[in-house]
């Protein structure tokens, strides 16, 4: 292209029999009104307009907690242009908490935290070792309290009993099937890991200063639900349905993942670690959304939907006690909601405490 030939250094010898370099076609007949000119400014419209999204969205200032799961990991046809998109997404997530992770324009730095000394840039992220234990388990039994009913409906519905699932998942080979298997990657580390990192570890840290913990929770999953709207643009350019129905199940999609993403954002602030929200988001990507439908039409309904209930309730009585912040020691991250105004703190004693 012109414009990368611009960045190139001119050879000597490189010039044609003319006199006119080859590295220079764009500007040279540019600048002399030629046709050639035209040709190259009509070339470059045509590759800009078959760009989905514009070149610089992913150098945005800040993390760019939008662009960065655009990507379509398993989308490609090739095996080897998924590990490529899988490498360009991982090494995106792990490019954003770097030098562009402000708090109200002021960088944090790992010897100068604006928290109290002592806190660490990894430490307000969710990257830390006191009360990883219960960090990991709590949360993730807590999420399966609230599938109890779609993991009995499994159950009743899948043709092994408990000694060959135990068999399966014990077996070497099944978890080497599913380590080579792209789209595995993809649903249950490469997703949940990316996108928890990018809007939870480091959205929340710049929204709890100026909002909250309160509004930050209800204002994070926000950004979590726009982002999955590059499935729109897909399906409308593979024409995978009406415009109706891909719109449809767009909000949907908003819907749900906003409410996920509150709840991620609420254990990431009650615990204090990153590990929670991932094994939370990998299981729900497992299990999926509960069919509400095939529940009612199973044979045995009657117990299928009293498990439903009995999850959801017992999700509600054990939300506050299975994430209380005395499990996981000090929280760092709620130490930011000091530099809010005093009425916007009142709030976030009961989300850290």
């Amino acid at each position: 292209m012109a414009t990368r030939a611009l960045l190139l250094p001119r050879r000597r010898g490189a010039a044609g029999a003319g006199g006119r370099s080859p590295l220079l076609p764009g500007l040279g007949s540019r600048l002399l009104g030629g046709r050639e000119g035209r040709k190259e400014r009509r070339k470059r419209e045509r590759e800009r307009k078959k760009q989905p999204f514009p070149p610089l969205l992913g150098w945005l200032p800040l993390p760019s907690p939008l662009a960065a799961p655009v990507p379509n990991v398993g989308g490609g046809r090739r095996q080897g242009q998924q590990w490529r998109r899988a490498g360009a997404v991982l090494g995106l997530a792990l490019l954003l908490p770097g030098p562009g992770l402000r708090l109200r324009g002021q960088p944090l730095r790992l010897e100068e935290p604006p928290a109290q000394p002592g806190t660490s840039l990894l430490a307000l992220m969710g990257f830390r070792l006191e009360g990883i234990v219960p960090a990991t388990l709590l949360p993730l039994l807590l999420t399966m309290v609230l599938f109890l009913g779609p993991l009995i409906q499994l159950s009743m519905d899948c043709p092994w009993d408990l000694v060959d699932g135990l068999k399966v998942a014990f077996d070497p080979r099944f978890w080497v099937l599913c380590l080579t298997d792209m789209r595995w990657l993809r649903n249950q580390v490469i997703a949940p890991f990316t996108e928890e990192l990018v809007f939870r570890a480091c959205m929340l840290p710049m929204l709890v200063p100026c909002t909250g913990l309160g509004p930050a929770i209800f204002t994070c999953p926000l950004f979590f639900g726009v982002a999955h709207f590059h499935h729109v643009i897909e399906q409308l350019r593979f024409r995978q349905g009406s415009t109706a129905s891909i719109f449809l199940s767009a909000v949907f999609q908003f819907s749900y993942t906003a409410v996920f993403g509150a709840y991620t954002a609420f254990i990431f602030i009650r615990t204090g670690h990153l590990i929670g929200p991932v094994l939370c988001h990998s299981f729900c990507n497992y299990v999926g959304f509960p069919a509400m439908g095939a529940a009612l039409e199973h044979p045995q309904r009657v117990l299928v939907v009293f498990f439903y209930l009995l999850g959801v309730g017992l999700f509600l009585l054990l939300l506050h006690p299975m994430t209380d912040p005395a499990f996981f020691g000090h929280l760092p991250i709620c130490s930011l909601s000091r530099l809010t105004s005093p009425t916007k703190s009142l709030g976030s004693f009961s989300f850290c405490s």
